[in-house]
């Protein structure tokens, strides 16, 4: 059994030096870097993500008392801007079940930073400014498309305004997949930016306003063009998302709502209810301030500094040899 680890030592290296760049780029903006549990009471609901559940006793036995591995460190940080932290930034470890590739591991690495009054165009910026920071010795040259424009741009539909059947008919032409015809809209619309969308990105791309029933944690908004959209974008390097970030939803009764129709669509997919983490509903409740939040997968970050395909170069120990 191999006992060596999956990335080399001057992997390792770089990995050290890429974390020590972050941190000072947050030093140098005044962020405090705050630690938040990797284990809790509630999973996330999103329907797409599968926490890893932990059941154990206070003595350590095993027990059917379940905590949660946590996907993300989202709800504790959001607790803490509601508490009063101010600007904050931290590197995770984060678990999901089932992701294993050659893009992902179940357990990996995730930056997540909130700025308080910060909007969206904000922080793209700032991303932008970070990942150069990173990528040091290479220009990237970033490129900013609505959602609406990367599909009209290389699919000619609009998929804020076509129909249904539009979306669906674009999709069996463009891929060869067999579904029903009852599959949800944002499914077609999901495997149209996987399959034909983030191949013929630019190198650099930041996509934003997504169609507001992909909403996630976000707020909606109007477009210039009237239509509702969600305040939040994906980073796209060489057509590998990188990035994930909301203007924040700070309304709690529509936090709960939201956590209602995730457990819906997860019974729709088969999947297990998540119980709402009422911590952070009660945490909105009391006052989340104005602020805009992102999510950056490390590895990622690395694989792209580092010119690697694989995630388990950039990590010591990848899943197989854990």
């Amino acid at each position: 059994m191999p006992w060596q680890p999956s990335a080399d030592i001057k992997q390792l290296k770089q990995r050290a030096k890429v974390m020590s760049q972050i941190r000072a780029f947050f030093e140098a903006q005044n962020l405090l870097e705050v630690d938040t549990p990797v284990m809790s009471h509630y999973g996330v609901s999103d329907p797409h993500i599968d926490s890893i559940p932990v059941a154990f006793t206070p003595d350590g036995a095993l027990s059917s008392q379940s905590m949660s591995l946590m996907s993300s460190p989202e709800y504790a940080m959001k607790r803490l801007l509601a508490a009063g932290s101010g600007d904050i930034y931290q590197i995770a470890k984060a678990f999901r079940n089932g992701e294993v590739g050659r893009k992902h591991n179940p357990e990996f690495t995730l930056l997540e930073w909130y700025r308080l009054n910060y909007d969206l165009e904000q922080l793209m910026t700032e991303v932008a400014c970070l990942i150069d920071t990173v990528m040091e010795g290479e220009t990237l040259k970033w490129h900013f498309l609505s959602y609406r424009e990367a599909f009209e741009k290389i699919l000619s539909i609009n998929p804020l305004t076509a129909s249904d059947k539009a979306i669906r008919e674009t999709a069996m032409a463009h891929v060869d997949v067999t579904m029903d015809a009852s599959t949800p809209r944002d499914t077609w619309l999901d495997l149209l930016m996987s399959h034909c969308i983030e191949s013929q990105l630019p190198k650099a791309c930041f996509i934003f306003d997504y169609p507001a029933s992909q909403c996630a944690l976000a707020r909606i908004s109007m477009d210039e063009q009237g239509n509702k959209v969600a305040r939040r974008f994906e980073v796209y390097i060489n057509g590998i998302e990188l990035a994930n970030g909301y203007h924040e939803l700070t309304d709690a009764k529509e936090q709960e709502r939201r956590f209602k129709l995730d457990n819906e669509a997860r019974k729709g997919m088969g999947k297990p209810p998540m119980q709402t983490d009422i911590r952070l509903v009660e945490a909105l409740e009391a006052g989340l301030p104005e602020c805009s939040g992102v999510a950056l997968g490390i590895e990622r970050l690395l694989m792209l500094a580092a010119g690697e395909q694989d995630i388990s170069k950039v990590m010591a120990f990848s899943h197989r040899l854990a």
